[in-house]
């Protein structure tokens, strides 16, 4: 994957948000798959080379692996000791429950397909270095794990695509010092201009002291110099002059993504710099109120579109960073201030250009399909991982822990599946606390800030008439969707929540010999943009509603129901599309 000429590029790095220098670790390994779990670490036969970070199953693998894996198998070498540094073997993600050995070492194990971890690998390498092996177990029929939209059949069915098994996203090598920064959290007030810092350290520190300066630019905001006693360090910062000028020009808001860029160093009394890392932050705040999203404190519309981030050659995994700046460029292009990403995770590179960009995004966990107590604990085990990944970025405006009742279809008698809703929900509010939650986004909801409903009527009238004012929303929250399922678990209505209409569309334009499918179809280009226009303007003729979010950005695989085909080429012209968006047209 090309990751540009600086390394040290948030929008290259994989891990923007906490950047020194690195190692990537893609490119061509040997691979053995194992659908029988017969091998054993000593005894696998690695017969075959995978082109690392593609899944096995995409074609640019190289392996283009069909039906069940079950499990695979990865080795590489590694380089030797970096001096008196500490080398820290870092995986962005595997699915779903991976195992670590170096030099023939036990290092670390991991569950969960979405979310990165860590390992410091230095006392297993030797001068000359040593080998990484990795396997990687991803039961294909286990419906209890968070599985996204990979599908347990052999072959792709109805809006389940091809599995993702292993290594799918960029592993990495960077050196430490033995005491190095482990973390930052930051939280940036837009109406006080002051910013709150939380660093964690890898290991309790004494006698030094932490720098840390944020800039805008080349104005320097804060230079703050404090003492380390221990493994955390928490600071307020204030920034800027406190007038209007500064809280116009140093706010992250869609039209106008300041960022603030920061430096932080540890440094030992006696001069020695310990580590050194970049990041950035931003003064923004989201709140779902008076039937808005607000960002700090405005009504900002959401015309978002579904965001399923896959590729025809390489599956979940973008072919390289500029396609990932290609689809927020046509995001933008077409009118949406936002995309909700669809049962994924995302690449952090994406997050860090929507960022810069200053688009919004609904980030979601990826389901389970059936609900039960081993979905449950692992729900509840990924899930914080995915806050935490998450939370830094700007662009992040709602947190979606659960999508149309998956993994919870029992919630209408199932006292164990609401408090898993209820749990999920809490869980982001409890470890970030500043967005809002769809707490089951598209029907029967809990709480939460926002409620997500999903309508996939084709009829404009209809659409209009249903969301028209906000009794008629309220009509509708109270009761059961014409599908016979409750817009809310506790018939408790609008309750204060901010009303999103978070799918509909899904018209397809497809030829009869083409297969796939939409949830309608449109007969031509101009139909498809007829279509298209005509279901915006009922949103937009709503008083009720705080935007829309439309199926979806691309055709996925058999779904071809996209504004753009898998390859991204505008089914209908750009500018009529984009303006039918905005409610121009």
């Amino acid at each position: 994957m090309d990751h540009r000429d600086d390394p040290m590029d948030p929008t290259a790095h994989p891990r923007p948000l906490l950047r020194r220098p690195w190692t990537s670790l893609e490119g061509e390994w040997q691979f053995a798959a194992d659908p029988d779990l017969a091998a054993t670490v000593g005894s696998v036969a690695f017969d075959r080379r995978i082109r690392v970070p593609y899944a096995p199953e995409t074609p640019a693998s190289g392996v283009h692996w069909t039906g069940p894996l079950h499990r695979a198998w990865y080795r590489r070498p590694l380089p030797g000791r970096a001096g008196d540094r500490r080398t820290v073997l870092n995986f962005s993600a595997v699915d779903r429950v991976c195992d670590v050995w170096v030099g023939g070492a036990h290092v670390a194990s991991h569950e969960g397909g979405y979310t990165p971890f860590r390992v410091d690998v230095t006392e297993h390498l030797g001068e000359g270095g040593a080998d990484l092996v990795v396997r990687a177990d991803d039961d294909p029929r286990d419906l209890e794990a968070p599985r996204g939209k990979q599908d347990w059949r052999d072959e792709p069915h109805e809006i389940f695509y091809p599995r993702t098994t292993g290594i799918w996203r960029t592993p990495w090598l960077e050196q430490v010092s033995r005491a190095h920064v482990a973390d930052v959290v930051w939280h940036g007030d837009p109406h006080t201009l002051r910013v709150d810092v939380r660093v964690e350290l890898s290991v309790p520190v004494r006698g030094a002291r932490l720098h840390l300066r944020l800039r805008a630019g080349d104005r320097l905001l804060a230079d703050d110099v404090v003492r380390v006693d221990g493994a955390v360090v928490e600071r307020t910062l204030q920034v800027g002059e406190g007038g209007t000028d500064d809280r116009w020009h140093l706010t992250w808001e869609p039209h106008r993504p300041v960022l603030l860029d920061a430096e932080l160093a540890l440094v030992t009394d006696g001069g020695e710099v310990l580590d050194e890392v970049a990041g950035y932050t931003a003064l923004r705040s989201v709140a779902a109120e008076d039937g808005h999203l607000l960002v700090n404190g405005h009504p900002v519309p959401q015309r978002l579109v579904l965001d399923q981030g896959y590729w025809p050659a390489t599956g979940a995994t973008p072919p390289d960073v500029a396609a990932l700046r290609r689809d927020l460029e046509l995001t933008r292009a077409l009118g949406f201030t936002g995309a909700r990403k669809h049962q994924k995770t995302e690449d952090p590179r994406w997050l860090a250009l929507a960022d810069r960009m200053g688009l919004l995004v609904w980030a979601e966990m990826p389901s389970a399909y059936r609900p039960g107590p081993t979905a449950a604990a692992r729900l509840l085990r990924e899930w914080p991982e995915v806050v935490a990944a998450h939370r830094g970025h700007p662009s992040v405006v709602a947190w979606v822990p659960l999508n149309e009742s998956w993994g919870v279809q029992e919630a209408a008698t199932d006292r164990r599946q609401r408090g898993l809703i209820r749990a999920l929900a809490a869980t982001a509010d409890a470890l970030d606390g500043t967005r809002p939650v769809s707490a089951n986004d598209g029907w029967e909801a809990l709480g939460g800030g926002i409620l997500g409903v999903h309508d996939y009527a084709q009829d404009p009238a209809a659409l209009a008439a249903r969301y028209a004012t906000r009794e008629d929303v309220e009509r509708a929250a109270t009761g059961r969707r014409p599908d016979g399922r409750l817009t809310d678990l506790d018939r408790a209505g609008i309750a204060g929540r901010t009303v999103v209409l978070s799918e509909f569309g899904g018209v397809a334009l497809r030829s009869a010999e083409d297969g796939g499918w939409g949830y309608a179809d449109a007969r031509s280009p101009e139909d498809l943009l007829a279509r298209y226009r005509d279901q915006w303007a009922a949103v937009h003729a709503s008083s009720a509603l705080a935007g829309a979010c439309w199926t979806q950005l691309t055709d996925t695989y058999q779904e071809v129901n996209g504004l753009l085909s898998a390859e991204r080429v505008p089914k209908c012209d750009l500018e009529q599309l984009r303006r039918a968006t905005l409610g121009e047209a």
